[in-house]
């Protein structure tokens, strides 16, 4: 799949979540009579409003992949052999497992549902051998974390 089509993917998925959720708190305030249930009342420009709010969503989902998404080096000494191990037994402390191994670059996915669910589906940590380490692509969230976390367990014993 190509990166266009990725980042189109996740900014449609994120559109569509950020909707849910706007909806599900318009609908429980409703629901509980804090607002009123008629949109021309609810809202101070009734339907156009409600557009201009997806229209703000739109925006903020088209651009959010590009901050959302990254890949980190993370530098370790070492053959692939000696790390593979370390790396896997890392991963599945925080809650991935091992989903495709190709030669020397591996990818997590989570294991929990609710994990899943929450990151849209779009879960998966990727490991690229490069030279004196690997390239981690995935949520930006997650892989500030797992390189910060890895190098420290990699390399804490040589510090």
């Amino acid at each position: 799949m190509s990166i266009h089509m990725k980042y189109l993917r996740r900014a449609v998925k994120y559109f569509i979540q950020m909707t849910f959720v706007v909806v599900i708190i318009m609908a429980a305030l409703m629901l509980l009579g804090v607002v009123s249930s008629d949109i021309n009342v609810a809202f101070r420009s009734g339907w156009k409003s409600v557009w201009m709010i997806l229209g703000v969503l739109a925006c903020i989902s088209a651009i959010y992949p590009n901050f959302g998404y990254s890949a980190r080096d993370l530098a370790v000494p070492g053959e692939f052999s000696d790390l593979r191990g370390k790396i896997i037994e890392y991963m599945e402390s925080k809650g991935y497992v091992l989903s495709d191994e190709d030669g020397e670059n591996l990818s997590f996915r989570l294991s929990s549902p609710f994990g899943k669910m929450t990151r849209i589906w779009e879960d998966t940590i990727s490991f690229t051998r490069e030279l004196g380490g690997f390239s981690v692509e995935g949520i930006t969230r997650d892989i500030v974390r797992i390189v910060s976390g890895l190098q420290y367990k990699l390399r804490g014993n040589e510090d």
